[in-house]
């Protein structure tokens, strides 16, 4: 555990670093290309870098520390079923999270804002919908769940892993979902060995999430759902879901080996 949260501290604590790297260079265009330093506007510029390089600097400390090194198994195709199987378990999860999120609506969203700076750019959309799930999954799966797994039972090791990964996010109104999906992710780590169907259930997630803010701003599910479709639609979701993961058990019986 003490493994785990060090490295937590240590992605917090890279992504200050990517933002301290990437501000010398944005102040220096705000006095060229408007003859003043506008801290906002500063602000908004360097947010995508910033992220870009919090996460260049925590892959290069990931790959000098040994995560992953060595562990080409980690990256390797898995099954073409296999991947239907998780994108659709991750499909349904994503589902049931919009109805959560539309039901713990009276939850503060703090990072608002921060995502709608993010969302305005190319490079931020790819930080946020492909490169950070990238960077997140080797990071919380390849490196955390995997030390956890290392000294814990699978369940509690999972467990442990979604909370981590649910509280990290620290703006209440994505902490339950994070954890939720954390869970799924790190049990779909568990059973296959592979960050790859993580990873495309991750980028799948945010990728609609981009979607959603940039298409649909400021509207849930339940706002173009009609009350009467809600439950059915939650309860064949919540199938989905046990059919998906069922498939997985099914294709992968024995426990993986981190």
């Amino acid at each position: 555990m003490k493994t785990a949260i060090t490295l937590v501290f240590l992605y917090y604590m890279l992504q200050i670093l990517g933002g301290l790297a990437v501000a010398p260079f944005g102040m220096l265009y705000s006095l060229w290309a408007y003859g003043s330093l506008d801290s906002g506007r500063v602000t908004e510029m360097l947010m995508a870098p910033s992220m870009l390089m919090g996460f260049v600097f925590m892959g290069i400390c990931l790959w000098k520390m040994g995560y992953l090194s060595g562990r080409r198994k980690e990256w390797r195709p898995v099954p073409l079923p296999l991947v239907a199987a998780s994108v659709l378990a991750g499909g349904a999860s994503i589902a049931l999270l919009s109805f959560l999120s539309a039901w713990l609506d009276f939850l503060p969203d703090w990072m608002d804002s921060t995502f709608d700076m993010l969302q305005s750019g190319w490079l931020g959309i790819a930080c946020v919908a492909v490169l950070g799930p990238v960077l997140e999954e080797w990071l919380f799966r390849g490196a955390i769940t995997k030390v956890l797994l290392q000294n814990y039972r699978p369940a509690t090791a999972i467990v442990l892993s979604g909370l981590i990964f649910g509280f990290i996010h620290l703006n209440p109104a994505q902490v339950p979902g994070a954890m939720l999906v954390g869970f799924l992710l790190a049990w779909l780590y568990y059973r296959t060995g592979s960050l790859v169907p993580g990873i495309l259930v991750h980028v799948l997630n945010n990728s609609l999430s981009v979607f959603s803010d940039l298409r649909f701003p400021g509207e849930g599910v339940t706002d173009w759902l009609e009350a009467e479709w809600q439950l059915p639609v939650v309860a064949g979701c919540l199938g989905l879901l046990f059919l998906a993961l069922r498939w997985v058990g099914v294709a992968c019986p024995s426990q993986s080996k981190t």
